[in-house]
C-alpha cells in the first residue's frame, strides 16, 4: 500500500510540475512577447530552456526546504496527506489557467497542505509538524509583502529608467529597451526554474521520507532530473491565457517598462532562492510588477476590474485549496483504512 500511495504521489507531483511550467513559466516572457522583444516561438524556447538549468541547479536548495518546511507523518498516512494536497493544487491550477487568472502555485500547495493536514487529525492520524510555519512564512507574508515589494520597487525604477534614457530617440530606447528584455525574460525563467523546481523536488523528497525510502540527507539526482524536464515540457506546451493576460489585458507597457518590470521581478526572484531562501511566487512578483511598471506613466491603462478580481483570487487560493485537500484526505483516508 505505501509503494502504491507513493507511485501516486511521484505521478502528481509530475503533473504538479508540468503544470507549474504550462501556467507560469510563459509569465515569464509575456511582456517580452507583448513589446515584441521576443517572437512567441523564441520565447517559449527561452523560457524552457532558463526553467531546465534553473530546477537542475535547484536541488541542494530543495534539500534545505524540505528539512526547513514542514514534516509529515511516516507511511501510508503522510503519503495521503501529499497526495490531497497535490490534486487540489492540481486542480485548483487548472481552473485558474481556465479563468487565464495569475495565481501561485506554492500558495495552493501549502495551503493544500493545511487542510489535509487538518483532516488527517480529524479522522484520528497525525497532523502535519510546522504547517502553521509554513502558512505564515510561505503564505501570508509573501501574500501581503513581495507583490507589494515588487509593485513599488518597479514603479520607482521607472524614474531612472526614463531619466537615462531622456536625451535618446525614442526608436533607439525601444530597440535598446527590447534587446535587455530579452535577456531579463531569460533571468526571469530562470529564478522561476530556481524557485518552483526546488519545491517540486521537496515535495517528491517528503515522499521519499514517508515511504521510508530515503534519509533526507541527499536529493537524488533523478528527482532534480525529473522535476527540470517536466517543468521545462509543461512550458514548451505553453500555457497563453495567463501570458495573455499579464500581457495585454492587466495593463499597457512599454518596451522600457517591460524591462524594468521584468528585470526587477528577476532580481527579486533570485534573491529570494539564492540570497534569502524566501519562497517568491513567480506569478505575483511579475504581474505587481507590471502593474507597478505599467502604473508609472502619464496615460496608465490599467484594468482596475481585472486588478481586483485577481488580488480576490489570490487571497481565496489557500482556502480553496485547504478545504479541497480536506475532503480528499478525507476520501483517501478511508480508501488507505487509516
Amino acid at each position: 500500500m505505501v509503494i502504491f500511495f507513493f507511485a501516486l504521489v511521484l505521478l502528481c507531483a509530475g503533473v504538479f510540475a508540468f503544470l507549474n511550467g504550462f501556467r507560469d513559466a510563459s509569465s515569464s516572457v509575456a511582456l517580452a512577447v507583448r513589446t515584441r522583444a521576443l517572437t512567441p516561438t523564441v520565447a517559449v524556447l527561452l523560457a524552457s530552456l532558463f526553467n531546465f538549468i534553473g530546477a537542475a541547479l535547484s536541488a541542494a536548495l530543495a534539500l534545505a526546504v524540505s528539512q526547513a518546511w514542514l514534516s509529515l507523518p511516516a507511511g501510508t498516512n503522510g503519503l495521503t496527506i501529499l497526495l490531497a494536497a497535490l490534486l487540489s493544487a492540481i486542480l485548483w491550477g487548472l481552473y485558474m489557467w481556465w479563468r487565464g487568472i495569475p495565481s501561485s502555485s506554492t500558495h495552493a500547495l501549502v495551503g493544500g497542505l493545511a487542510g489535509a493536514g487538518v483532516a488527517s487529525v480529524a479522522v484520528g492520524g497525525n497532523p502535519v509538524l510546522g504547517v502553521d510555519a509554513s502558512l505564515l512564512s510561505q503564505v501570508v507574508l509573501p501574500l501581503l509583502i513581495s507583490p507589494v515589494i515588487a509593485y513599488a520597487g518597479s514603479f520607482l525604477l521607472v524614474w531612472p529608467a526614463g531619466w537615462a534614457a531622456r536625451y535618446t530617440p525614442p526608436n533607439v530606447v525601444n530597440t535598446r529597451s527590447r534587446r535587455a528584455q530579452a535577456i531579463a525574460a531569460g533571468a526571469v525563467a530562470f529564478g522561476h526554474g530556481l524557485q518552483d523546481g526546488q519545491r517540486t523536488s521537496a515535495v517528491v523528497i517528503l515522499a521519499l521520507l514517508a515511504a521510508g525510502l530515503s534519509d533526507g540527507g541527499s536529493v537524488p539526482m533523478w528527482v532534480a532530473l525529473l522535476t527540470a524536464i517536466l517543468l521545462s515540457a509543461g512550458t514548451l506546451a505553453g500555457g497563453w491565457r495567463i501570458s495573455y493576460t499579464i500581457g495585454y489585458r492587466l495593463t499597457r507597457v512599454d518596451p522600457l517598462r517591460g524591462f524594468v518590470a521584468q528585470m526587477y521581478s528577476a532580481v527579486m526572484l533570485l534573491v529570494g532562492a539564492i540570497g534569502l531562501h524566501w519562497p517568491v511566487s513567480t506569478t505575483h512578483t511579475v504581474t505587481a510588477a507590471t502593474l507597478g511598471a505599467g502604473a508609472n506613466q502619464c496615460f496608465p491603462g490599467t484594468d482596475r476590474r481585472l486588478v481586483i478580481r485577481i488580488l480576490v483570487f489570490w487571497v481565496v487560493t489557500p482556502v480553496v485549496t485547504a478545504a479541497a485537500a480536506f475532503v480528499l484526505q478525507l476520501a483517501l483516508s478511508t480508501v488507505a483504512g487509516l
